[in-house]
């Protein structure tokens, strides 16, 4: 089993190097690291080019900024492996809580999971307060929308089988 970690990232110089020790640290057995840079401006892609390309299998540059979402399709149309893990570049979320994210999926309960920044009773960031009305609002109508029960609609953290998300790519 090989678990492709998309790590989409902008303007992230202070820290992709971080993010991408802990992906690499992370508790898994076969994995392969995907970095897309949405045309940084900030010397990310500079870090990355000298650095950082050599502790990952891939690094993906846009010409010009496209957006997360582009930057999350160049990278899953890039993943060679049997589930995809996003990891925002930000470190808001530990790499070593991928066997936790990807439970559901090795156990064939789900073919995708997303994560909760307001579940399991660990520290998470702080909201600010019109974020997080924001945040609810925007969940209550997904899941009215979809009749699914989410606490966390905008969390970054997802991980999907990857045939599935590459049938919609």
């Amino acid at each position: 089993m090989k678990v492709s970690i998309v790590i989409p990232c902008y303007n992230e110089r202070d820290t992709i190097e971080k993010v991408v020790e802990a992906v690499r640290e992370a508790p898994l057995q076969s994995r392969e690291i995907i970095v897309v840079d949405d045309c940084s401006q900030d010397g990310t892609q500079t870090l990355l080019r000298e650095k950082v390309s050599q502790m990952v299998d891939r690094v993906i540059y846009h010409p010009v900024n496209q957006g997360k979402g582009a930057a999350l399709r160049s990278g899953f149309a890039a993943a060679t492996g049997d589930f995809i893990v996003v990891q925002d570049a930000d470190l808001e979320y530990s790499p070593n809580d991928y066997p936790v994210l990807l439970e559901p999926l090795i156990s064939g309960k789900a073919d995708a999971v997303i994560g909760s920044r307001f579940l399991g009773g660990r520290p998470h960031r702080v909201l600010f307060f019109w974020h997080m009305v924001g945040n609810k609002f925007l969940t209550l109508l997904s899941n009215m929308l979809t009749n699914m029960n989410l606490t966390d609609v905008e969390t970054g953290y997802k991980a999907f089988r990857a045939p599935l998300i590459k049938s919609i790519h």
